[in-house]
Formats: structure tokens, sequence, C-alpha cells
């Protein structure tokens, strides 16, 4: 009897529940029916790159990969690995991403420490304000004004080093100078907003601990390293982990519009690739396959930053 009652209640309990929480749960079919049509459905549309895929045949309908006659669904795979050209995208997505974590990662929250800093509030909000504008322009209005600056002729850039008798630098147009302008435009570009997050884990840091800092007489720069960096440690660890999981990812606009036909050898990337081979020259099974292997790379490298993070005592993403 004892136990019939107890199911009884927690029926009564789970019923009332429901018909409490009804509404969220209704508001939640909007979005997961998103998902579900818009990103796990696609899904399984991978399959191409085990067919010798015919877009007048279709997807399902497509036969599986053959060489020589023989079945091989891991056809496109080997042609790609076996693609010098395939090599040098990768080296240059790697590059160019590592590169970017390297230094685009660290910007903004160097930037969110000296925001935090400030003295004076009106000067701190509009400073934030003007640092995370850019993220809002895309590439090739971005790509529009590097051309109008680093042009070798007629480029704001140029002109002034040209008067204290430099240049003109091609900075656009050689490849170690157009790396270095690629990562300085996507720093440029995302360190505000990426300010934002790290100033409002900032503002959640307990002001009693920068008290106590005080009275044992820390000054700033060592409630800067002893207060405000360990507590905002565990923001730091989800983005360098999620940063980590896009190591061999890489956006389409910002390399294709950035880069022309004297710096391709450095700035071939994956999605350029993919978009040159695959829906320019038709080869929809070879670049699928690149793509399928680009994305389980990318999801070994999350998997394992975050393992790393759990075992050195963080929290991690999941």
């Amino acid at each position: 009897m004892a136990i019939q009652s107890v199911s009884l209640k927690k029926r009564k309990d789970n019923l009332t529940y429901i018909k409490r929480t009804w509404i969220l749960y209704v508001m939640l079919v909007l979005p997961m029916a998103f998902f579900l049509v818009f990103r796990y459905v696609p899904m399984t549309n991978i399959v191409i790159a085990f067919k010798d895929y015919n877009i007048f045949q279709g997807v399902w309908t497509s036969p599986w990969a053959h060489v020589d006659g023989r079945l091989n669904i891991f056809k496109w795979f080997l042609q790609a690995f076996t693609s010098k050209d395939f090599y040098n995208v990768l080296r240059n997505t790697f590059v160019l991403n590592f590169l970017d974590l390297i230094i685009g990662f660290p910007a903004p929250i160097i930037l969110a420490l000296l925001l935090n800093e400030l003295p004076f509030r009106l000067f701190k909000k509009f400073t934030q304000t003007i640092v995370y504008l850019p993220h809002f322009l895309s590439w090739i209005i971005i790509s529009g004004i590097a051309i109008q600056l680093f042009a070798p002729s007629g480029g704001v850039l140029n002109i002034m080093l040209g008067k204290f008798g430099i240049g003109p630098v091609n900075f656009l147009m050689e490849n170690n100078l157009w790396i270095g302008t690629y990562v300085g435009l996507g720093v440029w570009k995302e360190m505000g907003w990426g300010t934002i997050i790290y100033l409002a884990a900032i503002t959640g840091i307990n002001p009693e601990l920068y008290e106590s800092a005080e009275v044992d007489g820390a000054g700033r720069w060592r409630k800067i390293w002893h207060v405000t960096l360990p507590s905002i440690r565990p923001t730091i660890i989800v983005l360098l982990i999620m940063n980590l999981g896009r190591i061999l990812g890489s956006d389409f606009d910002r390399p294709y519009t950035l880069a022309n036909a004297t710096v391709m050898n450095v700035a071939d990337v994956i999605a350029t690739y993919v978009y040159r081979v695959g829906i320019k020259s038709g080869q929809f099974a070879l670049t699928t396959a690149v793509g399928l292997f680009q994305s389980v790379i990318c999801v070994i490298f999350l998997v394992v930053a975050n393992s790393l993070a759990r075992k050195f005592g963080e929290r991690g993403i999941w």
C-alpha cells in the first residue's frame, strides 16, 4: 500500500508539473523542428562521400563508389589523400587557424582586463562600443576596406609609408605579409565581440575577493593575476575548447574575399577548395569526402581538448 501511495503521489506531482510548464514544452517544438529539418536531416546526405554520385540520379539511387569495377566506398577519400592540392589546403587551413588561435584568442582577454581597469565608465563604454562594431561588418566590406588601406599603389598605408621613404609594401600580394594581414584583420574584427563575454564573466566576480587582496597589500597587477584571471578561467577554458574544435574549420567568405591569384598557395583553404572543386567543377562526392574528413578531425580535437580540461580539474563543456 505504501508503494502504491508513493507512486500515486509521484504521478500527481508529474501531472501538476506538466500543467504548470506545458507552455514551455510547446515553445520548444519550433526550435527542435528547425534543428531536425535543417540540421540533422541534411546530415544523411554525407553518404555522397561513399558513392559515385550523379546529380540526375539523386543521393539515394546513385551507385556506391567503385574502382575498376570493384566496390570501394573509400574511393573519394583515397583520391583526396593522394592529391597534392588537398594537403596544401589542409596545411593552409591549419596554419591560418592556428595563428588565429595563438594571436586572436588572448586578444579579447587582454582587452577585457584593460577595459575593466579603466576608472572612467563613460570612456569604457565608448571604447567597448567602438571595438565591437567591426563584428557586424561582413568580410565583403572588410576586404574592400583592406584594399583601400593596403593597396601597393593608392593605398592609404602605403601613401603614409611613402612619406617616410618606405615602400610600397605589397601587404596583399606577398605570402607572409598576406598571412599577417589576414590574421590581423581577423583579430580586429572579432576582438571586441569576444571581450563582451569576458567582461560579463569579470562582472560576476565577488568584490570581496578584491577587498581581501587589497588588505593583503596586492596592487592592481597582483589583483588581475591572482583574482581576475583565476575567476574567469572556466570561461577561458570553455572558449578555448570550442576554438580548438574549429582548428580545421574555416570560413568561406574571409579567405575568399581577401585572397588573390598571387597568394593562392597560402590562401587556399578547405572551404575555398570545396567551392572550387565541388561546386564549380561538379566533383560533389570528392568534396563531400573532404568535408566529412574535416568534420571528424574537428570533433576529435574537441573531444581531446575537453578530456584534457576535465583531467586537469576544469569543468569542460560536457
